[in-house]
């Protein structure tokens, strides 16, 4: 029977980011009291646009991973993937959440989860086709 061991790994780790990004949202809402949307206020838009990007890209990267991994990649193959997802979502948020503009952080995070989808897509076409 095929597990999905190394994804549900990676998964756990990007659930519990989701679960600082979500708390850290809840904080900045209690401390500015909004209870929807922003208000107005950047440093809560900000906070709300960290968490919404990462609820964009991580279900994709995630739904390939599995996809990988049930179709017999390699462990270190799940394992290079899956870290660098897990790296590329951390540093995606700290750089959105240190600056709006260009942040090193935010571009090699950008990129890794990018890099991930698209490896994973490319992988998952040639593992279909070749059968």
């Amino acid at each position: 029977m095929m597990t999905l061991s190394l994804t549900g790994f990676y998964a756990s780790l990007l659930g519990i980011l989701y679960i600082g990004l979500t708390i850290n949202i809840i904080r900045l809402r209690r401390k500015f009291q909004i209870g929807i949307g922003d208000g107005d206020n950047r440093v809560l838009a900000k906070a709300i646009r960290v968490h919404g990007n990462f609820a964009e890209y991580t279900p994709i990267a995630l739904i390939l991973l599995a996809s990988y991994e049930l179709n017999g990649a390699s462990i270190m193959m799940l394992h290079a993937l899956g870290a660098t997802l897990v790296v590329g979502r951390v540093l995606h948020a700290i750089g959105l959440t240190k600056t709006i503009g260009i942040s090193i952080q935010r571009q090699v995070g950008m990129l890794s989860t990018f890099l991930v989808i698209l490896v994973l897509a490319i992988e998952n076409i040639r593992l279909f086709i070749l059968g």
